[in-house]
């Protein structure tokens, strides 16, 4: 594992310009540039406050932070396994002609909506510092062990996808499906402590990806850390999902390209 880590770092400056050439193209010719990674978290967390606010009286100041943080997280989910799914497919000319790992081709997607992520979280902590100051300063180093956890899965969770898709065409499709399903149980636009109350706590107890939203939510809405349990949670994922990644590599790396 650590000569293959070694030729993913080998050609860090090939899958480095990859990442960079996503984002030139995408934002190419485009007024705000860079800056429409924002609009889309931003119009939907005004939008569903909005909606809130009216309905159930939701406190649009508290309720916007903690909403855009949830986004923020569930759009590098869905950027990573929706645009893993494809990604070998996009890099196959590139995999026919150039002996690196297949590892970057699904790093190539998780940098890019890490990107996007850090410019949102940016917003975010501006937000609360706005509205609370800078009390949760310290807190907000727990962000580097989950944003790590974050990127880990991610990639992990992309490789899966990219192989899944490889060898069945339709798991890009049952994929969009499973997130629509997994948002709404998952506390992205709703406080975990309402399905509590309903007894339908149960549903945060078994998605392990509330615990990364916690990871987040915490630091910077609360000004504190996570308990450990949290942590022990989502490490525990990250791990279950890695090890199924460096799986999935070890035993298909070679037989992809004849998939392709």
């Amino acid at each position: 594992m650590s000569s293959y880590f070694a030729g993913i770092w080998k050609c860090r400056y090939f899958w480095l310009s990859l990442v960079q050439m996503d984002l030139r193209t995408r934002y190419r010719r485009s007024m705000l540039g860079i800056g429409w990674s924002l609009v889309n978290p931003i119009a939907m967390t005004t939008i569903i406050c909005i909606v809130f606010h009216t309905i159930f009286g939701m406190d649009i100041v508290e309720y916007g932070s903690f909403l855009l943080v949830g986004i923020c997280f569930w759009n590098f989910m869905t950027t990573v396994t929706m645009q893993g799914c494809m990604c070998l497919f996009a890099g196959e000319p590139y995999i026919r002609q150039y002996p690196a790992p297949i590892a970057i081709y699904p790093l190539r997607v998780v940098l890019g909506g890490l990107f996007h992520f850090f410019m949102a979280l940016v917003v975010v902590l501006v937000m609360s510092w706005a509205m609370k100051g800078f009390g949760n300063f310290p807190a907000i180093l727990g962000l580097i062990p989950a944003v790590l956890m974050m990127f880990v899965l991610g990639w992990s969770i992309a490789v899966l996808a990219a192989f899944s898709t490889a060898y069945f065409p339709d798991t890009q499709q049952l994929s969009e499906v499973g997130l629509q399903i997994l948002f709404y149980g998952t506390p992205i636009i709703y406080p975990a402590e309402i399905l509590q109350k309903k007894g339908l706590g149960w549903l945060i107890e078994i998605n392990p990806l509330a615990s990364f939203v916690q990871l987040l939510r915490d630091p910077i809405l609360t000004g504190k850390l996570s308990d450990a349990s949290v942590f022990a949670t989502a490490g525990e994922m990250v791990l279950v999902v890695f090890l199924m990644a460096v799986f999935v590599l070890s035993r298909l790396e070679r037989k992809i390209i004849f998939q392709l």
